[in-house]
């Protein structure tokens, strides 16, 4: 019985460990000028990103969309989150 009830509270202190998900980054690098970092909240307000074969890519600046849109697949393995599912 003591198994049984020892079974039970280590269940019930591990669920919600185990159930917590990965928080995403507060930032990310630009796709394009890697040492420039982008605030994810502002530059999705702000439609400063890409999505690209279920990946998010972020932009620091005007300048950048328009480079990565040029030759995506150089860009391909720079930092992104995955795109969100449309709501």
């Amino acid at each position: 019985m003591k198994k049984v009830i020892l079974s039970v509270v280590i269940a019930a202190v591990m669920v919600p460990v185990f159930a917590q998900t990965k928080k995403e980054p507060e930032e990310i690098a630009c796709a394009v000028m890697k040492d420039h970092k982008v605030n994810i909240a502002k530059a999705t307000k702000s439609k400063m990103f890409t999505d690209y074969k279920g990946r998010r890519y972020f932009f620091c600046c005007a300048g950048c969309p328009g480079q990565f849109k040029d030759n995506p697949d150089k860009f391909k393995d720079a930092p992104s989150i995955p795109t969100p599912k449309a709501k």
